[in-house]
Formats: structure tokens, C-alpha cells, sequence
């Protein structure tokens, strides 16, 4: 399966060479190794439903003349592929050669010769086998990989028959002819067989989130925008990594810059998620109107001193005589993307905002009281949670100035400390309720993500991880 996932990566070619990717992935020789075990272990149960159709037919024997023999009941017992590599052929695709492989079978024979019959049961142990194929992958109309064999040679190099029953004297005169039906039966399957084990694999990469859905308001598409870098021990490729809108692909106004993974081998897989694919995150809950949150009084903890009502906040600006005893609502809406850097183990995001304070009056509605330009700064912890990468936020500082105000001017430094823990109490605890949730890595079926390091390095994130599938 982890083959599956490697491959599907390679697979998604609708290419667009001119974008550069969001995220880049490294597949490194240990994860190319796992993958091989994988592979062999699906090819080797595969092998394991070889059943040979009964076999009758008649031999000339020197010097006893025409021996008519039947073989039945013909299965397989044991198969082993001790030793096989999976090697990337650079600039082309993905190698399995297996060879020293054996196969164990069982069955019954009978024989007549003139008015003599004779029957018992046999093993066959065959020997020094190999089978080497290509694979080529493509993608399909919906941007998700098709596996296809584009060749296979398989070869049964030894076989050795020992019957049981009977009399050896006439089953040692037409063991030679009855080894060789089997030897080439049993080749005719190994190719098909190896074929639908390849076959097999498309259904696993049905499940490749080409497109993965995040929440109510984004998906994030991860298909391939140029063809992947192969070498002899290492796949490099681009996804796009961008967020749009459900049902909505709008492009952001800033397009991905180049950057490059740096060389790493410890672990099997490396992920590489640039600051455009948060950016993008950002533009498109943006343009949603996601990035707004209205604040009442009973979001307030209750031990702070300052309460959203117009005497509380008349202390600081004229506005309890002219709207006495009213509770307060305020809106504080993102006014354009926020901007994400990250710097080597550090992430800190600049948001630009509006916070537009109200007076509720006894019918509901609201009344304007000013508006606020507010430009925060946070630091953010970025973090791997199972499959998805998440975050949370903590506040450097903020900068208040004042917009526009429906009551008079008013000195707004007092207000400074105020909202400052309005950002901290309220905004960020939701904003940090919704990163925790993260957004889906590229993944494939049951992947399980182990031995999970992240860094923040120049202008990007990368994961290092091993994997693991689940049945």
C-alpha cells in the first residue's frame, strides 16, 4: 500500500510545469525499502493462489511404448521470495526483480500401460526462480493514478518431482515429461498473477485526497504540478498545496516561490509545506468571511474588570450619557489576508483588522459607536497531529488606531490594555480552537504517520516521518 502512495505521487501528471509547487515531498531510500517489503508481500500472496488445472495427456516411453498419465488435485503449498529489489530507474519509473524464489506443490498422479495402472500423490519443488517488472503510472481523468505492469518476465529454473505410491520403476520413466507440463503451467502464471497484484493496487489509489476537504469553507488540492525528479535513491515531486474555496477554485493574488527540501535520509518520508499554502489557507477563509468574530459580554470571563456596557467603556470614551445602561457587541473582522513568515524555528503572523464597537439598543438594534484599526502580531506553533498538520497561537504584541469614530474624538490609548485582553481571553482561545483541528497532509487509504519531526526553516515547514498502513 505505501507503494501505492509513492507511485500515486509520481502518477498525478496533468502537469503545469510553469506553477511551482506549495508543498514538495522526498521519498528517501528507507521509504523505498518499505515500500519494496510491501509489494513483495502482496505479489507473494498472490503467488499462493496458483492452482494448476488437471493435466492428462499420453508420452511416448523408450522402450515401453505410450504411457497415458492424468495429474489432479494439483495446488500450492509454499512459496518463498527471499530476495527482491525495487529499484527507480532515473528519469523512467520503478523496477521489481525477484530472484531465488521457490514454490512448493502437491497433487495426485495415475498411469496405465497396457493392462498395468498405477497411482499415488507427488511434490514438486521448484527452484531458482525470477520475475522482474516495469511499472508504468498515469493519471486519469479525475487526477488520480492508474498502476499498470508494462512488462513482466518470469522464469523457473529448477524442479525437482519426488512421487509417493506405486511402483518407481514405471513413474521414473515419465517423470522428466510430466516435470516439464508443470514447469510451464506454472510459468504461464506467475506474469498474470504478478499483473493483477499491480492491478490491485488501483483501488488503494482511489483513495489518494487529490482533494482533500478541510471544513465547511476550504478544500486544499494536492495534485502534482511538474514531473517528479527520480534518482537511484530518491523521488522529489511538487504538489500544488493550495486552499480554495468549496466548489470555488479561486487563485490567490501571490503565487508560490521556488524552495528546495534540504538532503535528509533518516527518515522515510520528508513533507515540505510552504508559506504560500498557509498564505492561501488565509486568503481563502478570507474571502469567506471566516475571519470575523463577533464579541458579546457573555464571552468575557467573569472575573475581568471591564465589561462590554457603555458605563464600563464610558470611563474611557463620551458615550454613557448618550447611550446609558446598553450592553456592547463588537466585531472584529480580518480587512485583508494576513500575512505568514516563517524564519528558522520561527512562525509569526501579521493580521490587519477592524474592530467596529456597537451599542445594543432595547429592540435589538445596533447602534455604531466607533471603529478601530487594529494590526496584531502572533507567533505560532506548528504541529503534526496524526495526519494533519495544526497550530496554535500566542500574542507578541498589537497596535491600536482609531478609525472612525460616531461619538466625538476620544483618546484610545486607555483602550490599549483593554483589548489587548480581549485578544488574548477571547479571539485567540477560537482561533486556537480552530487550528487544533489542522488540515489533511497528503495521504493515501489507512496511513499512519510515526517517528513525526517537524522544522520551521526559511520561508517553509518540513515533516520528516516514517509510515505505516493499517488493514
Amino acid at each position: 500500500m505505501f507503494l501505492c502512495w509513492c507511485l500515486s505521487l509520481v502518477a498525478l501528471i496533468p502537469l503545469t510545469t510553469s506553477t511551482n509547487p506549495g508543498v514538495k515531498v522526498k521519498l528517501t531510500a528507507k521509504g523505498i525499502e518499505y515500500g519494496r517489503k510491501l509489494a513483495v508481500a502482496s505479489i507473494l500472496q498472490k503467488l499462493k493462489t496458483i492452482k494448476l488445472d488437471d493435466m492428462s495427456g499420453k508420452v511416448k516411453v523408450s522402450p515401453i511404448g505410450k504411457v497415458k498419465y492424468s495429474l489432479t488435485n494439483m495446488k500450492m503449498v509454499e512459496v518463498g521470495l527471499p530476495t527482491a529489489a525495487l529499484d527507480m530507474v532515473p528519469g523512467t519509473g520503478v523496477k521489481l526483480s525477484i530472484v531465488n524464489a521457490y514454490f512448493r506443490l502437491e497433487g495426485n498422479w495415475r498411469v496405465k500401460y497396457l493392462f498395468v495402472k498405477d497411482s499415488g500423490s507427488f511434490n514438486l519443488n521448484a527452484n531458482d526462480i525470477s520475475i522482474t517488472t516495469s511499472l508504468s503510472i498515469k493519471s486519469d481523468q479525475t487526477g488520480r493514478p492508474v498502476v499498470n505492469s508494462l512488462d513482466c518476465g518470469a522464469n523457473v529454473g529448477k524442479t525437482s518431482i519426488h512421487f509417493k505410491g506405486g511402483a518407481s520403476w514405471l513413474y521414473n520413466l515419465f517423470s522428466k515429461y510430466i516435470d516439464s507440463a508443470i514447469r510451464k503451467a506454472m510459468q504461464k502464471q506467475i506474469c498474470p498473477l504478478v499483473a493483477n497484484a499491480v492491478s490491485d493496487l488501483n483501488n488503494n489509489l482511489k483513495t489518494l485526497n487529490v482533494l482533500a476537504k478541510v471544513d465547511k469553507f476550504a478544500e486544499i488540492e494536492y495534485s502534482m504540478v511538474a514531473s517528479p525528479a527520480v534518482s537511484n535513491t530518491s523521488i522529489d515531486f511538487g504538489l500544488k498545496g493550495e486552499f480554495y474555496n468549496i466548489g470555488k477554485h479561486q487563485e490567490p493574488p501571490f503565487s508560490p516561490a521556488v524552495f528546495s527540501l534540504p538532503p535528509q535520509i533518516n527518515n522515510m518520508l520528508y513533507i515540505g509545506i510552504s508559506s504560500f499554502t498557509i498564505e492561501s489557507a488565509a486568503f481563502v477563509y478570507n474571502t469567506a468571511g471566516a475571519l470575523s468574530l463577533y464579541i458579546t459580554d457573555d464571552m468575557i470571563p467573569q472575573g475581568f474588570p471591564i465589561r462590554l456596557n457603555t458605563r464600563a467603556f464610558g470611563v474611557f470614551i463620551p458615550i454613557a450619557k448618550r447611550f446609558p445602561g446598553l450592553m456592547m457587541k463588537l466585531l472584529v473582522k480580518t480587512v485583508k489576508t494576513p500575512v505568514i513568515t516563517f524564519q528558522p524555528n520561527n512562525t509569526t503572523v501579521q493580521s490587519f483588522s477592524s474592530v467596529t464597537a456597537y451599542a445594543i439598543q432595547p429592540n435589538a438594534t445596533l447602534t455604531p459607536l466607533f471603529v478601530l484599526n487594529l494590526v496584531s502580531s502572533v507567533s505560532a506553533r506548528v504541529f503534526v497531529s496524526g495526519t494533519r498538520l495544526a497550530g496554535a497561537v500566542t500574542l507578541n504584541k498589537m497596535d491600536l488606531t482609531l478609525g472612525t469614530s460616531y461619538v466625538g474624538d476620544f483618546q484610545i490609548g486607555s483602550l490599549d490594555s483593554i483589548f489587548q485582553m480581549v485578544l488574548k481571553m477571547v479571539v485567540i482561545p477560537r482561533m486556537n480552537a480552530q487550528l487544533a483541528k489542522g488540515y489533511p497532509l497528503p495521504t493515501l487509504g489507512k496511513m499512519k504517520l510515526v517517528n513525526t519531526q517537524l522544522l520551521v526553516l526559511k520561508d517553509y515547514v518540513m515533516i520528516g516521518t516514517d509510515v505505516q498502513f493499517t488493514s
